[in-house]
């Protein structure tokens, strides 16, 4: 696990600033401006539903790149919207914020 998806999922939930999922993506992805649109699209609520965490990857990426994330997200993790997500409880919402941070990453480091 990379230093930014340790981080992540260390900040996801904790003290002093209780990140939810779309901000913790964010704030590790070195993303500080976009903690506050973040702010309301955790537990379900970002747009189409989706999970928090894949939609900060996909503001965190180049637009071009989100159709990428989208995809390598739902072959991770079963599916993108945080409702059918939730449906398997072997996975926890700190795993989906670590692949998505991990997503991200690869992707970046693909397109140098």
């Amino acid at each position: 696990m990379s230093e930014k998806t340790e981080n992540a999922v260390k900040i996801f939930h904790a003290a002093p600033d209780f990140y939810n999922c779309a901000q913790a993506v964010a704030a590790s992805c070195g993303r500080a401006d976009l903690l506050d649109k973040m702010k309301l699209c955790g537990g379900g609520r970002a747009p189409s539903g989706l999970c928090g965490a894949l939609y900060a990857a996909t503001q965190v990426l180049p637009p071009e790149k989100c159709a990428e994330a989208r995809a390598a997200f739902v072959a991770a993790n079963g599916a993108e919207t945080c409702v059918k997500l939730k449906k398997n409880p072997n996975i926890k919402c700190a795993d989906r914020v670590a692949s998505a941070v991990a997503i991200v990453e690869k992707i970046s480091q693909a397109g140098k």
